[in-house]
């Protein structure tokens, strides 16, 4: 028996598993879709999805309320999400065996008349799935592989193929388009030649409107474009251009190639060119050496895939090529893009995105070791600034700014660190730094001034001092004040 036939069947064992074949001698249960897909290929998954066959609605809804708890969403489709007894860690799918029938042929993710029958074959419920590879089930008492489009040859090739003729399957539901390529980045494999012929030709399907509303809601787009971000940023770039989708809906992006730089700062290439280093440098030895081994923060992905994008749009060729104020139109293309797309309602948290777009030039604007020990409390050790975010866009956008050496200039992102490194050790814990020496509160008391703009001035005064290890105590801190009044 192999590794993932062990993995899958381990489910036949569970409690409530056992309980339903005691209660329904005829009843079959497969696990089917991503949970048959991950196990084949020895990944972790978040998909468990049964179907059970010869069970009828009701009694299967009766069954799990007694030995779980039960979320009636997807009832009416003959689906419920079960938290079993004892396995809390789990939210598992169960479904009847289904069909789908696309109603007005519009390619809408929810154009569809859905089905149940508990009598339906479990082939039939498979045939109505979008990829070969998510269209396999396990049979959990036969022990056996039910796999009736090729998905196992197909996980062995590493192709993503469809269910069937590629256009059809797209045209009942366009989000498919993006979905392939989500897939393809999150488990490593290609697109099958006629699934990515289909996908071309149907890409600009995405941005189809009826009755003046998009039949693929932003809101799925959004969904599917971090994911694929997430997975792999490279490749969800590069098939997103290939496909013709980032023309549809992030053109903007598109505008840095053949965008020039200066030699002497940026032999890697024109401006896409160094976009795409820049995110090929996350997965990098020496970013993980720098960073730990930990997943890449969504934000850091799409910072650096806009950090640039102003650049086109500010070039100038005065005395050499410049690009004033690029950082701050880079934040405003990529929060109108954020808005636009929706990107918050799939967890990309827009907000610090844009902030490290921002602020990415901050080693170019001021020098690390001249820079006011405040001003990098605001931006590395504040609640307010996602400092760590910001540190990681630089590191990749240091690493793809590449010289005629070969050999990117790390000299000022060095300062930085050891600063930080410097203030960190004035606090006990060595992980924040120490509370303010005095609150606004005592400032006012000790000094009888009223509040103001003048105590804000003299909290960053006395602020910086600290930080600077020129006062440690309040005594100290009362005497610069009655120096500087």
């Amino acid at each position: 028996m192999n590794h993932w036939q062990k993995s899958l069947n381990a489910w036949a064992s569970k409690p409530f598993v056992r309980q339903l074949q005691a209660r329904f001698p005829r009843a079959e249960i497969f696990l089917v879709g991503g949970a048959v897909r991950d196990a084949i290929l020895g990944r972790p998954t978040q998909d468990v999805d049964f179907v059970v066959r010869n069970v009828g609605k009701a009694p299967l809804e009766r069954f799990l309320a007694q030995h779980g708890t039960v979320n009636l969403v997807g009832k009416r489709f003959g689906v419920f999400k079960f938290k079993p007894t004892g396995l809390s860690a789990y939210d598992l799918d169960i479904a009847l065996p289904r069909t789908e029938h696309s109603l007005q042929h519009s390619g809408a993710y929810r154009d569809f008349k859905i089905s149940s029958n508990s009598a339906l074959p479990i082939e039939q419920d498979l045939s109505r799935r979008d990829f070969t590879v998510n269209a396999m089930a396990w049979d959990l008492y036969g022990r056996r592989l039910v796999d009736p489009f090729g998905g196992m040859a197909d996980l062995k090739k590493k192709i993503i193929r469809t269910v069937g003729a590629p256009r059809q399957r797209f045209g009942e539901d366009y989000s498919r388009l993006l979905r392939a390529i989500r897939f393809a980045g999150q488990i490593g494999f290609t697109i099958d030649k006629q699934t990515w012929s289909a996908l071309r030709a149907d890409i600009k399907k995405l941005n189809r409107t009826a009755g003046g509303e998009r039949i693929v809601p932003f809101e799925v787009i959004a969904k599917e474009l971090v994911k694929m971000f997430d997975a792999d940023p490279i490749e969800a770039l590069t098939r997103l251009d290939r496909s013709g989708a980032l023309q549809l809906l992030m053109p903007e992006l598109l505008k840095m190639k053949g965008c020039p730089q200066p030699r002497n700062w940026h032999a890697e290439g024109d401006v896409w060119k160094h976009t795409r280093l820049a995110l090929r440098h996350l997965t990098s030895a020496s970013f993980r050496r720098e960073f730990g081994a930990t997943r890449i923060p969504s934000a850091v992905i799409w910072g650096l895939v806009f950090h640039d994008v102003g650049k086109p749009f500010t070039i100038s060729r005065s005395d050499r090529l410049r690009f004033n104020n690029h950082d701050g139109v880079s934040t405003a293309l990529f929060k109108k893009t954020a808005t636009r797309l929706k990107l918050s309602s799939a967890g990309l948290d827009v907000e610090a995105t844009g902030a490290i777009i921002a602020r990415h030039m901050l080693l170019v604007h001021g020098q690390a070791d001249k820079m006011k020990a405040t001003t990098v409390e605001k931006y590395f050790f504040s609640d307010r600034f996602p400092g760590q975010l910001l540190l990681r866009l630089m590191f990749a956008d240091i690493s793809a700014t590449v010289p005629p050496s070969g050999k990117p200039d790390f000299s000022d992102y060095r300062r930085l660190t050891r600063r930080l490194a410097r203030l960190t050790k004035r606090s006990p814990g060595k992980r924040a730094l120490p509370q303010p020496i005095l609150d606004g509160h005592e400032l006012m008391r000790h000094l009888r001034l009223p509040a103001g703009p003048k105590i804000g001035e003299l909290l960053l005064l006395l602020r910086e001092a600290q930080l600077r290890g020129t006062i440690k105590t309040k005594k100290q801190a009362l005497a610069l004040l009655k120096k500087r009044r």
